[in-house]
Formats: C-alpha cells, structure tokens, sequence
C-alpha cells in the first residue's frame, strides 16, 4: 500500500457554463501543496444543444473553457470533450450525473487501487492544504470507505443571493443535525463538490450511478451500506452561493424556487418526525424475533406494497447484527426523506417555527438568547440574523463531526 504522501489523487470536475470561475479553481489547484495529483476534467452538454438559441451561449461558454484547459502546462490535467459539435451528451444520457461516472470510471481504470478520487464542482474554492488534508483523512488500517468533507458557502455583496443561500444551508444544517441528534446512519450531507473515495472501493460498489440531479447522495448513499463514512476534514470547501438551473434540483434550483418565494421542496420537518424515525431504527433489535408495530410501518407497506418487509429479511439475514443492517440498508436515506415529506403535511406550522421549537428544545437558553429568535423570518429578518443562525448551526455540526469522525 502506497503510503499517504505517495498516494496519488485525481481530481474529477465535471464543467458547464463554468467560465466565471474556472480561472479561479485552475489558480487554486495549481496552489496546492500537494503535488502528487492528476485533475479530470469532463466539458459535457446535450449535443442537440448547439441547434437550439436559447442554450447558444452555454455551448460557446464550454468552448471557451476547452481552449483555456489546453493552455494548462503547470500540473497534469486530462480533458473529456463531451461538448463540442457532435460530441456531446446523445438521448437519455446527459447531465452532471453522466460527466461525474464519465470521469470517475475513467480514472478507475488507469489509477492505482489506493489512489484516491476526490469530485470537485468549478464553483468552489479551497485553501492551499486541501488536497493534503484530503491524504491525511485516508490513515492506513482505517476502516473507511470515503470521506464526506465539511462545507461553508461563501456570502456575496448581494443581499438577495445571501437570503437565499442561508435559507438552504440553513435548511441542510438542521436537517443533518436533526439525523446526528438521533443517530441516524444516513447523517451526512452531500454534496458533489466534497466527496473523495479510493479507487478500490470505487471500484467495488461498481461506481457512482448517473442520476441527472442528486447523484452525489445516491452515491454516498450506497458508500455508506458498503462501509463507514468519515465525515470530518481539517479543510473545508466553500461552495458558491449561485442560481443555476443546470441541475434538476440541489442548492442552485433551490435558490431560484426560494427567490420566487418558493421554499415547498426544502421544508423544515418537524423535530418529531425525526423522533419517529428514531423509534423504527431502534426496534430492528425487536424486530429480529417478531412482527412490531413502528411508527413508520404504515408508510413502508405503501412504499413498498408489502404487509410485512420484514419477514423477507428475516429468512434472509439469519443473526440479529445481519438484520438489523438489512433493516437500515432498507429504510435508507431517501426512505427517510419520503417518510418525513409524506408526514410533513399533517404539521401545521411554518418553517420558521419548526425551526424555533428545535432550536429552543435542543440547546442551551443562554446559546437561543444570541440567536434573537422572537421575530425570526426568513424573509424579513437581518443577514446579520441569517447568518448567525447559519454559523450557529454549523458550530454544532462540526464539534459532532469531530467528536464521532466516523458513522
């Protein structure tokens, strides 16, 4: 096994319409400290765009980022044309989803097995240790099998661009600490931008699936039923804070639905559904020797049209430990998320009071005080507010993170 400072890290970046930030990612990954990394870079869009007006300027935005990544001469980079005329995305096949499988399959196959990929988005900025500390997260004899990396999204000088971002990261945050209070198994967040993995474990969960949006999740989703996630980093990444539609859904679609007022796809669910989930994964201990009741039962015989998942798993997995690991690996992350949507309906109050009556039952009053909750609004109160809040959220996430490391 290569040692860390031997281990050679491929950076995979998908890129569209990315020319107001690729000089800036080229300047920081040409700063980094490290120096034993290739970048992977995959320019992509749907060929049929270069005939249709209204995507002209996405098309002749990716040319020009093909002519600047020829200019690199400072670090090796390999470039994956998928968008120049009549070699872009053909039929189904297309989006972010498509360009991340592009290139991580890519680097699989000329890698070694303990190098490690590590995704990047153009979009965001790092310091000149990031790629160090991405080395130093992967220690030899560790049982991980990727590592999910801290994030902090950048505030602009635009006051509604700021609104905006806070309200989904703040969204991101209580949802992920809502899944850390109860000790959910799926309390990560993803994002495409900060995943890195080695190549043999890549390699052994048969790659990252191309969904068209939210491949990122999926992906550490299926990471984390194969193995242990590592979910602190001494670097963050700083996403930008940006309304994009390239993307069916994730941070820019979130932010152009929250400009137009509408936040019905990021609700905060209330702190009592999580309490629910809680319960379920709890009872798969019980749940082992006999049919129990959970409070999520009526939802999965819906989700899965089925009167008892469980019997399956029992004739299955024949120890308790076998089970209960079926059992989680079957009421996964996106199981959770449609139990908390589907549940959501029946709270009859607003996002700013669900969050309130989290916060206040959850931490300490002299904390809530510098939080000036009373008059709390996502759509009125201060960006000073916003982001105290925001700042408060991710103070607590990260000393979890750095109290477990590892889920």
């Amino acid at each position: 096994m290569k040692s860390g400072k031997e281990r050679k890290i491929y950076v995979a970046l998908p890129v569209m319409d990315e020319m107001d930030y690729l000089p800036e990612f080229i300047n920081n990954i040409n700063n980094q400290k490290y120096k034993s990394f290739e970048l992977y870079i995959c320019v992509n869009q749907p060929d049929e765009w270069w005939s249709n007006p209204e995507k002209e300027s996405i098309c002749l935005n990716n040319k020009r980022a093909l002519k600047l990544l020829k200019k690199i001469t400072q670090f090796p980079v390999t470039v994956i044309d998928k968008s120049s005329k009549g070699m872009g995305w053909k039929g189904k096949k297309f989006g972010v989803g498509w360009a991340r499988k592009t290139i991580m399959d890519k680097i699989s196959i000329k890698a070694d097995k303990n190098d490690i990929i590590l995704t990047l988005d153009a979009d965001t900025s790092f310091s000149e240790n990031y790629l160090s500390s991405i080395s130093d997260s992967f220690i030899a004899g560790e049982k991980v099998v990727a590592l999910s990396v801290p994030y902090y999204h950048k505030l602009t000088e635009d006051e509604t661009t700021n609104r905006n971002i806070l309200h989904y990261e703040i969204y991101m945050r209580y949802f992920s600490l809502n899944l850390w209070r109860i000790s959910n198994p799926y309390r990560f967040t993803a994002l495409g931008s900060a995943i890195a993995v080695p190549v043999w474990v890549y390699k052994t969960i048969g790659g990252i699936t191309p969904h068209k949006s939210g491949e990122d999740f999926y992906f550490l989703q299926k990471l984390r039923k194969y193995g242990k996630l590592k979910i602190w980093n001494n670097e963050k990444v700083f996403p930008a804070a940006r309304f994009s539609d390239r993307v069916f859904f994730g941070t820019g679609p979130a932010m152009i639905k929250g400009k137009n007022g509408n936040w019905s796809s990021y609700p905060f669910y209330h702190f009592s559904l999580f309490d629910k989930i809680k319960i379920t994964f709890d009872l798969f201990f019980d749940l082992y020797e006999k049919d129990i009741e959970t409070p999520l039962s009526g939802f999965l015989r819906d989700q899965f049209n089925s009167e008892n998942i469980w019997i399956p798993l029992r004739n299955n997995f024949k120890t308790r430990e076998n089970f209960i690991k079926a059992c989680e690996d079957k009421v996964d992350g996106l199981r959770i998320l449609q139990f908390l949507k589907s549940s959501q309906k029946n709270i009859l109050k607003s996002d700013e009071e669900n969050l309130k009556e989290y916060l206040i039952k959850f931490n300490k009053n002299e904390e809530i005080e510098k939080l000036y909750l009373e008059e709390f609004s996502f759509s009125s109160s201060s960006i000073f507010q916003l982001n105290l809040i925001r700042d408060f959220l991710v103070m607590k996430e990260s000393e979890l993170q750095k109290e477990q490391l590892i889920i």
